[in-house]
């Protein structure tokens, strides 16, 4: 029997290639006894500790830290001995993993000794006998020493360190730092530490002998043959650690309430002061149903959760950030509703509180909320501070080596050309979650550069053995967990962001423990309706209510009815547009079920649920009893919410039993499938329904419950998607304009933002040196250009022209005295020039090269008088009336071409628009194709914006051709008949003419082309 002191696994973040289920399966064939982790962190700790139990291996919570002693620092591994022991640990590695040096001082270790064994690993050389003498005296009898012997060879410090350990009575341990499993995987070990330091290969031969490797049990005994009691001692040290992992237990925070004031009190009268607020001629059926669900939060003791929650949204109010309607089941309760935590009225949709809280299934509440994404970090940062820095933490999440990024990396650390990787890249398939084997399989590229010779087979060996390894750690999208006690009383926690603490365990594990998680999210689309809100107060004078939107606007039908949802949430897609187009929405629960119909399974149902709205497809019912829950969707089950309503009425199942019943059949456990069904059919038959009925609904209810999908967050999305909608159809361009400023970054679809805004007869203007913002700006009904979406030129100069900008308070009267005003600093060519390109500067009222050979002159002004920032602006000089450079002005077609460089796109005009009219002859302009029917035949002239190729099932090659004239654009589909002749000749920005047939496609209009010729 042997045992493992040292193990540190690949949750160690490159430090080891050591995977659970190999290094468990190795220690079984070794009948190991005992084995303990010891990473640099507690990364890992969790998994490990499973798969030990799991194969009845004694584990030990273990820590490896870097100890400062004077001016030396010292390696020193830790061992939790007891429960006391472990909470230390966690503690200490909380310590170290917040501190910029991940060194822990000496005299730290003091406060953390009980219940803790110290092994100083005499692996790396000998330690000094002052150094040791300084541990064992804060560890007193629990401190040993580790010697290792790998590949059964002796360190030359060896004899002092026996005699150093005799001298302090210090007993000695058998040991050796295990990183892989295998002598023969040292290799891969090596590269992932390349990887990890960024330090490329050097002929592998040069590397030492493999010394980290999971000695086997007779490797360890032959290596300590002559001290035995070196291994007895480890394993006797190890099997000596016993720890109890905590075990789930509920730990919600509480409320700060003054003293004497409960929480479910508090709640209540939270609650009912918003029900009078929110509906101040409510209904009975309003008090009735916020008293039972306060009884039931009450009794499952979430009344303070629910506080929290409402606090933080309180606060998100008063400083204007912006929230989500609701999200998930959370927007079925009326008590949600009513402290503002919500915007969903459950009642007035008729959703079921028990799809939220069920208090025949108690689990943790679970209230997501979406926020402004520019501003969810404000109200991350208002709970820590409310309730402590050291109660609150986001949550960790762990990245791995997928396959394109462990294929090029390992490339990268073997000294591949840049133009291999990116063969590698293309040679790997874009598609989640695909592993190098299937990679291989499916790629003969892939396969192709393997064997080109033995190093990239080598290579690819590699790669597949580091292939879903941890590599990084980054912050949770949304999490963040909120705990009564400091969470290093429960969990190892790290530095993190903005002041906020990062756990060192992710999600699920946290969850484990019995931490309250609340999902902060940044949604985008919020971020665009907040913006499109301020754009209309700014051009308007308005600022909009969001819950005052009418949600029977015409003209936002109309536009949902023509599925023009463009830049609307969750209704872009081309199969969206296709199933608005279906069912030509005429009501706001319409949206809600579209939303909640398309997804796969659902969706085959859209053309029914569009049949039997237009009244072309009769509604059936599966029972009259059913109409009431049923008739909004016309006989169509689409929410879980109705299949709960539907158990309640036919076999008198509470809500609570009936979302059991729902739960068990996404679960698909058989037993309990048996035992439900017998329940809901005797209790069908006790209510007066026939059994065959009763056997027939439910054979309905298992057909839907894994379709269904929860209202409650259809109808708060569909808020969202509605307002969009509303925007859009009522201010055009302050959406089109909020939509370009969410765009800035991706030209592609930027550049489809405002194609699309043109084509509504919106003006888009150029940008404007005086009168640009950052972002895109609304100005007369027309879209100003943002200074922001300009290539080339960075945010730090915007804001300094913004600055200086509002500083002059009146127009610059020449570059020179914006030349003074930037100083030499900012004022250089990198910045001005593509300004001046992109047309910003045309406000000076010169040719543009004019300005661009004044600008030379002008930064020469401004090193003479304004070098830098400190330097105090001279009015006088400011204001000199210098002289331009004066040159031959530009052609029109260098003018296009700065622009489509600065912008991506023309402004002063458009390349078809310089055409000879004889040229443009019997053309039809992009946007006359949007009113011209399927299988018209038509000619096109426009320059070519982008080519896609592709390959046919054949293997013949193909294109699609995006063409954009001064109106829009079209796609153009070149079979391999045509290609064949013009394929070698299409380039991007060439001008050319395109005959063919218009096919529509998803609603949208595409050229299938006969003819091709350039200009």
């Amino acid at each position: 029997m042997v045992a493992y002191p040292q193990l540190r696994t690949s949750a160690d973040l490159l430090q080891s290639t050591i995977r659970l289920e190999q290094c468990v399966q190795f220690l079984q064939q070794q009948k190991a006894e005992a084995c303990a982790i010891v990473n640099s962190t507690l990364y890992g700790l969790m998994p490990f500790w499973r798969s030990m139990q799991q194969a009845s291996i004694h584990a030990v919570v273990g820590l490896r830290v870097d100890v400062a002693v004077d001016d030396t620092i010292m390696p020193l591994v830790l061992y939790a001995k007891a429960n006391d022991g472990y909470q230390a640990i966690v503690k200490i590695s909380s310590a170290v993993s917040t501190r910029a040096d991940h060194v822990l001082p000496l005299k730290w270790l003091q406060a953390y000794q009980h219940g803790t064994i110290a092994m100083i690993p005499y692996a790396e050389g000998f330690i000094e006998q002052q150094t040791v003498e300084a541990f064992q005296q804060i560890y007193t009898q629990q401190t040993y020493i580790g010697i290792s012997r790998p590949n059964g060879v002796r360190h030359i410090t060896e004899e002092r360190t026996v005699l150093l350990a005799e001298a302090l009575s210090m007993p000695i341990i058998a040991t050796q730092e295990n990183r892989y499993v295998q002598p023969e995987q040292f290799f891969a070990y090596t590269v992932a530490q390349a990887i990890q330091t960024g330090i490329k290969l050097i002929d592998e031969e040069t590397y030492a002998q493999p010394e980290h490797f999971m000695p086997t049990a007779q490797q360890w005994h032959d290596a300590f043959r002559d001290v035995p009691h070196w291994l007895e001692a480890a394993s006797a040290m190890l099997l000596s650690c016993h720890v109890t992992m905590p075990e789930k237990a509920l730990m919600l925070p509480q409320y700060p309430l003054a003293d004497g004031v409960k929480a479910d009190e508090a709640l209540r009268e939270l609650a009912y002061a918003g029900l009078a607020k929110r509906l101040p001629e409510a209904t009975d059926a309003y008090s009735e149903r916020l008293n039972y669900e306060l009884g039931i939060i009450a009794q499952m003791n979430y009344s303070d959760y629910f506080l929290i929650v409402a606090d933080f949204m309180r606060y998100a109010r008063e400083h204007n950030i912006l929230t989500g309607p609701g999200r998930g089941s959370s927007a079925s309760s009326l008590v949600a509703y009513t402290t503002f935590i919500t915007d969903v009225d459950p009642l007035q949709y008729d959703l079921v509180f028990e799809r939220f809280l069920n208090p025949e299934r108690v689990t943790m509440p679970d209230i997501d909320i979406d926020f402004v994404d520019t501003k969810r970090t404000d109200v991350i940062q208002y709970v820590a501070q409310k309730y402590g820095a050291q109660h609150v933490a986001q949550i960790i999440t762990f990245g791995t080596l997928s396959a394109k990024a462990v294929a090029r990396d390992v490339a990268r650390m073997f000294n591949f050309p840049p133009d291999m990787l990116d063969a590698i890249s293309k040679a790997i398939p874009n598609k989640n979650g695909v592993t190098l084997d299937e990679a291989y399989a499916q790629s003969p590229a892939l396969q192709q550069l393997v064997h080109m010779s033995p190093r990239h087979e080598q290579w690819f060996a590699v790669a597949k053995e580091l292939e879903g390894l941890p590599r990084n750690a980054s912050t949770h999208a949304a999490g963040v967990v909120l705990s009564p006690k400091p969470l290093v009383d429960v969990i190892p926690v790290e530095q993190g962001h903005d002041g906020v603490y990062l756990t060192q365990w992710p999600m699920q594990e946290v969850e484990a423990v019995g931490l309250l998680k609340i999902d902060f999210l940044g949604l985008r689309n919020l971020t665009i309706l907040e913006t499109i809100r301020r754009s209309i107060y700014y051009s308007h004078g308005r600022m909009l209510d969001f819950e005052k939107i009418p949600l029977h606007n015409e003209a936002t039908f109309a536009l949902l009815q023509r599925g023009d949802t463009s830049g609307i949430f969750q209704l872009e897609s081309a199969g969206m547009k296709e199933a608005l187009r279906q069912i030509c929405p005429t009501h706001f629960l319409d949206v809600v079920a579209v939303n909640a119909l398309y997804r796969p399974g659902p969706m085959d149902f859209i053309p029914s649920y569009a049949r039997r709205k237009h009244g072309e497809e009769a509604v059936v019912m599966p029972h009259e009893a059913l109409r009431p829950i049923l008739q909004e969707t016309y006989g169509v089950i689409i929410y879980q919410e109705q299949i709960l309503k539907i158990a309640a009425v036919m076999a008198g199942f509470t809500y609570g039993e009936a979302d059991l019943l729902r739960r068990a059949i996404s679960k698909k456990n058989e037993t309990v499938l048996k035992e439900q069904r017998g329940k809901f059919v005797s209790g069908a038959i006790a209510k007066g329904f026939d059994e065959a009925t009763a056997r027939d609904v439910y054979a309905l209810i298992e057909r839907f419950a894994d379709y269904g999908f929860p209202k409650s967050h259809a109808v708060a999305y569909s808020y969202i998607s509605y307002y969009l909608a509303y925007l859009k159809a009522n201010f055009p361009a302050n959406f089109y304009a909020a939509l370009c400023t969410s765009s800035i970054g991706n030209q592609e679809r930027l550049h489809q933002y405002i194609q699309e805004a043109k084509e509504r007869g919106i003006v888009v203007l150029p940008p404007s040196l005086h009168k640009s913002q950052r972002i895109f700006t609304v100005e007369n009904e027309a879209i100003r250009y943002g200074l922001s979406a300009i290539k080339g030129v960075p945010q730090p100069f915007l804001a300094q022209l913004m600055t200086v900008r509002k500083q002059k308070g009146t127009p610059f009267t020449s570059m020179y005295e914006l030349a003074i005003y930037l100083s030499a600093k900012h004022f250089t060519q990198k910045h001005i020039e593509p300004l001046i390109k992109a047309g910003a500067f045309d406000d000076f009222e010169h040719d543009r090269a004019t300005l661009l050979a004044t600008m030379n002159g002008a930064m020469q002004h401004a090193s003479l008088y304004r070098p830098d920032d400190a330097t105090p602006i001279n009015e006088n000089v400011a204001s000199m009336r210098l002289k331009y450079t004066k040159v031959p002005p530009l052609s029109m077609k260098d003018v296009l071409q700065h622009e489509k460089e600065a912008l991506g796109f023309y402004v002063s005009a458009h390349p078809v628009e310089q055409l000879a009219p004889e040229n443009l002859q019997g053309r039809t302009t992009m946007l006359q194709i949007t009113t011209i029917q399927d299988g018209a035949c038509v000619k096109v002239v426009g320059a070519i914006e982008d080519i896609r190729l592709l390959r046919t099932k054949k293997g013949e090659q193909m294109a699609f051709v995006t063409l954009e004239d001064e109106t829009g654009t079209i796609s153009c589909t070149i079979f391999p008949q045509l290609f064949a002749h013009v394929g070698q000749t299409l380039t991007s920005g060439q001008l050319v003419v395109a005959e063919g047939q218009i096919e529509v496609r998803f609603g949208k209009r595409q050229l299938k082309t006969k003819a091709l010729h350039h200009l």
